[in-house]
C-alpha cells in the first residue's frame, strides 16, 4: 500500500513506509521543492492521506458498488447490457480479422490508423449515439446525490465504471473484442492473456482536472477513448514520451489529438500526459488491461515481487482474487 504514491503537488510518484523513511529518503527532492514547512506538512498530509485510502479502497469500493445499484435510477438502462450495435462498423471489421487462425500482425495493420507514437494504434471503437448515450448516463449519475469513488491517484473527476454496475459490459468488451486486437499488437505484453481491467471515466474542463501529468499507467494495455463531441472542448492533446525504463527527453515528445468515438491503444508503461484543456468539457473513457502472467511475476508499479493480499473483484490484477499492495492506484 506504500508504493508508488502519486503527490500531485509534486508531480512524482514516492515510497511512503514511515514518516522518517520518507524524510531521509527524498531529502534532496523535498528540499528543492518545498517552499517552507508548511508546503512539506501539506506534502505530508497528501501522503497519509493516500495511504489511508488505499487501505481502504476495496470496502469502500463495495458500500459504494451496493449503495449505487440500491439507490441510483438509471437514464438509459438499454446500455448497461453489452450489444454488438454499440461498437462501429470498422472496429467490427478489425476484430473480426484478428479472430481469424490464420491473422497476424502485417494484416492487421490495414484496419488501424497510423500515429507518429511508436506501438500506439488508433481505430473506431463505438458509435456516435452509443457516445451521446453513455455521456448522457455518465451525467445524469454525475448529478446524482450517491457516493462516488475518484478514478485514480492522478484523476479526481469521473466515474469507476464497476461501481457504476457496468462490470460486465467490460468483461465482455475486453474478452470478446479487445483481446484479439492486443494479442496480435502486444504479445510481448501479456496481449493475449488480459484477464483483469480497471475501467473509468475521466473528464477535464473548467473547475474539474484540466490536464494530466506525466506518468505511466498500472496496466500491461490501456485503451483511451473520446467520448465528447469534437466541438465541445479544445485543447488536453496526449503526449507521449519514452517507455518507463528508457532514458527520456521531452524534445521527443510526440503528440496525439482526440477524435470522438475513436480509441488510442498503447503500452501501460508508455509514459504519457494530457496537456490543459482550454476551452469546453472532454469526458474520456479508459480500460486499464491487466495480465495476471505478467504482473504476477513483479509488479509493473515498482518492480519488486508482488505481495498479496485477498480482496473482492479483480483488485489490482495480480490474480482474479488478489491484490497488489504496494501499487494500488
Amino acid at each position: 500500500m506504500s508504493r508508488n504514491i502519486y503527490i500531485k503537488s509534486l508531480d512524482v510518484h514516492l515510497d511512503f513506509f514511515s514518516k522518517s523513511q520518507f524524510l531521509q529518503s527524498y531529502n534532496k527532492l523535498l528540499s528543492d521543492t518545498c517552499q517552507g514547512s508548511y508546503h512539506l506538512s501539506k506534502v505530508l498530509e497528501e501522503v497519509e492521506e493516500e495511504v489511508s485510502r488505499r487501505k481502504r479502497l476495496t470496502l469502500d469500493s463495495v458500500e459504494r458498488q451496493k449503495y449505487i445499484q440500491q439507490n441510483y435510477t438509471r437514464l438509459h438502462p438499454e446500455i448497461f447490457d453489452f450489444q454488438e450495435d454499440f461498437l462501429s462498423p470498422d472496429f467490427l471489421r478489425l476484430v473480426s480479422f484478428c479472430k481469424q487462425d490464420e491473422a497476424r500482425f502485417e494484416g492487421v495493420c490495414a484496419y488501424l490508423s497510423e500515429t507518429n507514437v511508436e506501438r500506439t494504434y488508433t481505430f473506431p471503437v463505438f458509435t456516435a449515439k452509443f457516445c451521446r448515450l453513455f455521456l448522457e448516463e455518465i451525467m445524469h449519475f454525475e448529478q446524482s446525490d450517491v457516493p462516488k469513488g475518484r478514478p485514480n491517484t492522478m484523476n479526481s473527476y469521473g466515474v469507476l465504471l464497476d461501481e457504476l454496475g457496468m462490470y460486465r459490459f467490460i468483461d465482455v468488451f475486453r474478452e470478446n473484442y479487445l483481446e484479439p486486437i492486443t494479442s496480435l499488437l502486444y504479445p510481448d505484453w501479456g496481449g493475449a492473456m488480459l484477464d483483469s481491467h480497471k475501467a473509468f471515466i475521466v473528464q477535464y474542463g473548467h473547475g474539474k482536472d484540466v490536464d494530466l501529468g506525466y506518468h505511466y499507467d498500472n496496466a500491461e494495455v490501456t485503451l483511451n477513448v473520446a467520448l465528447s463531441p469534437e466541438d465541445s472542448f479544445e485543447g488536453g492533446d496526449l503526449f507521449f514520451g519514452a517507455m518507463r525504463n528508457e532514458i527520456d527527453s521531452q524534445k521527443n515528445w510526440k503528440t496525439y489529438s482526440h477524435r470522438p468515438t475513436v480509441g488510442i491503444l498503447h503500452r501501460g508503461q508508455h509514459r504519457h500526459g494530457a496537456y490543459p484543456i482550454m476551452q469546453g468539457s472532454r469526458y474520456n473513457l479508459i480500460v486499464w488491461m491487466r495480465a495476471s502472467a505478467v504482473r504476477n511475476k513483479k509488479c509493473p508499479m515498482c518492480d519488486a515481487v508482488p505481495d498479496l493480499e485477498e480482496t473482492t473483484g479483480y483488485g489490482d490484477g495480480f490474480t482474479r482474487q488478489t491484490m497488489d499492495v504496494c501499487s494500488v492506484v
